[in-house]
């Protein structure tokens, strides 16, 4: 089976989209008789056929668009309103396949309930926050499609083809980010501080900061090593990762972002522990190379939180009021924080520093302390906890049957699990609670876990057949 669903099997529906495209097309042949409109409508029927049939596919180029900000990396995209389109193509298809065609099957797992509770304690804090406008803005624009997103990719990816394109889509997208950071360092386009590079500032890109740009590089990372060094892929799959690599290596040291570094280190620690079996020779090798990573991307040399600044840097200041801050919401907001993005608009009520400018949290956990509440913290902490015990569990398990299973199952549960440790090492340092990665993460979890239950069981069958037959023989 290919990367695609299965066509609509339903012939009453086929016989019924038949019917009306043709008394549509008719109807506007009779009242405006020109070639044109006919080769329209007939391309816009093909892509709205596709559409309907193939909602994984739509549903990923959306959450790409969405998370890596295509549009804004490459500008001469952002008048086509791309992610526009795609999200309603993808709100529509997964109406038709899951409310029209029932082709898809909706399942429920504990991810999805602390997901789902997490999403009701957010909803609450919308409504109660400080800044309401605020809030709704956030969640209407973004936050909602994320948390779609999310059930949709993990009810989508069923097959070890869309698995395996899933990570090669991730890779590439990643990489052309890459390239196009790598080029504004060369040509000193958008530099903060004169070192940092940015994506997009001009025009108030989410990319424009360089912490938020370390971020989206360090995302695909691991999907990149995760396709490089799992040898049972075909050699054209594993090239992805090899020119990958060096491309995010390169974009991240340029953003000059201590979270960005850490979470790479993390990365590459998961994939060295499944590898190195002396645990001291591994982290003598982390500690080494995090040192290095350190000095090639020039972190004593920024203008923030570089050598300059003696004592505890202002970068690491501004964090630590920050921190304050946030716990100081959650103690006067204990159920529901001050409400979603509202930590930058009541900095200056919570503070205990303030040098005439609001901050950013540089946080996941505190930012989601913030802006939900203890409670919220709590079922966040849950959530994660349990995506990794899911994720260790299903790539120790594939990891014991991995010349057996098909490869791409056994890349991307490499992958998921070293991206999910890095995205939380790094959201340490960087904001991540209501943005995509651990979002995608949790639902690619979800469907590696599922896709790789239903290959076991495949193999089980196989197994006992065998076994079956063997008896009989004798």
């Amino acid at each position: 089976m290919n990367i695609n669903d299965a066509p609509l099997q339903s012939k009453p529906l086929q016989w019924f989209a038949a019917i009306v495209c043709s008394l549509l097309i008719g109807g506007i042949w009779y009242f405006y008789p020109h070639p044109s409109w006919i080769i329209s409508l007939s391309i816009l029927a093909l892509a709205a056929l596709y559409t309907l049939n193939r909602p994984f596919i739509i549903v990923l180029f959306f959450v790409i668009f969405s998370f890596f900000r295509i549009h804004e990396v490459f500008p001469q995209l952002y008048s086509l309103k791309i992610p526009l389109f795609l999200s309603l193509g993808s709100l529509t298809a997964l109406i038709w396949q899951v409310g029209v065609t029932r082709q898809i099957k909706l399942f429920w797992c504990k991810e999805f309930t602390f997901l789902t509770f997490f999403l009701l304690i957010v909803i609450v804090g919308v409504v109660f926050s400080s800044n309401r406008p605020l809030a709704i803005e956030y969640f209407k624009n973004i936050y909602w499609k994320i948390i779609l997103m999310t059930f949709a990719i993990a009810i989508l990816v069923r097959t070890p083809q869309q698995i395996a394109f899933t990570l090669k889509a991730i890779t590439i997208a990643g990489a052309l980010v890459g390239i196009v950071a790598i080029q504004n360092k060369l040509g000193g386009i958008g530099l903060v501080e004169g070192t940092r590079v940015t994506i997009g500032r001009e025009f108030g890109s989410m990319l424009g900061d360089p912490n938020d740009l370390a971020l989206v590089l360090m995302f695909p990372t691991s999907f990149a090593v995760g396709l490089l060094v799992t040898h049972q892929l075909p050699w054209r799959q594993r090239i992805i990762g090899f020119i990958a690599i060096p491309i995010l290596f390169w974009a991240i040291i340029a953003t000059q972002s201590r979270g960005g570094l850490l979470g790479m280190i993390a990365v590459f620690g998961i994939y060295g522990l499944q590898r190195i079996k002396s645990k001291v020779l591994l982290m003598t090798i982390a500690v080494i190379a995090g040192g290095i990573l350190f000095v090639v991307a020039g972190i004593s040399d920024r203008a923030s939180g570089g050598a300059a600044e003696a004592g505890v840097d202002a970068s690491a200041m501004g964090r630590l009021y920050a921190w304050e801050a946030a716990f100081k919401m959650a103690v006067s907001n204990p159920f529901t924080g001050v409400g979603l993005d509202n930590f930058y608009s009541n900095y200056f009520y919570y503070s205990p520093h303030w040098d005439g400018l609001n901050h950013a949290v540089h946080s996941t956990w505190f930012g989601v302390l913030a802006e939900t509440g203890f409670l919220g913290l709590s079922v966040f902490v849950s959530l994660i906890v349990v995506l990794i015990k899911s994720a260790n569990r299903t790539l120790q398990t594939v990891k014991a049957v991995k010349n057996e299973i098909n490869p791409a199952i056994y890349a991307s549960a490499q992958a998921i699990f070293a991206g999910l440790i890095g995205t939380i090492v790094s959201g340490t340092f960087l904001t991540q609670g209501f943005n995509w990665p651990i979002y995608i993460l949790a639902a690619l979890v979800v469907a590696v876990t599922k896709t790789s239950e239903i290959a076991l069981t495949k193999i089980e069958s196989k197994q006992e057949k065998i076994n079956t037959s063997k008896r009989f023989s004798k």
